[in-house]
């Protein structure tokens, strides 16, 4: 009984694989795996930067005077 385990064991997970990973397959998981990381990371810089930028740009406007009743406000996109 332990042969069939070991045996059905072996079958299963065998100790030595050889595979080959062209140069295709290569250079696109490599393509996925960048686009994906890269997506990641503009994805927190837009969180992370466009609030600030609308800050600064609020805080850093010259020549900005306050808007008396009779005038609009001219709000920064």
């Amino acid at each position: 009984m332990k042969k069939i385990i070991y045996f059905i064991f072996l079958i299963l997970f065998p100790l030595i694989v050889e595979a080959y990973i062209g140069p295709g397959l290569g250079m696109g998981t490599i393509g996925v795996v960048l686009g994906i990381l890269a997506s990641f990371v503009l994805a927190l810089i837009a969180i992370i930067w466009y609030p600030l930028k609308r800050l600064f740009k609020l805080l850093f406007i010259k020549g900005k005077t306050p808007a008396t009743p009779d005038q609009k406000t001219i709000e920064p996109s």
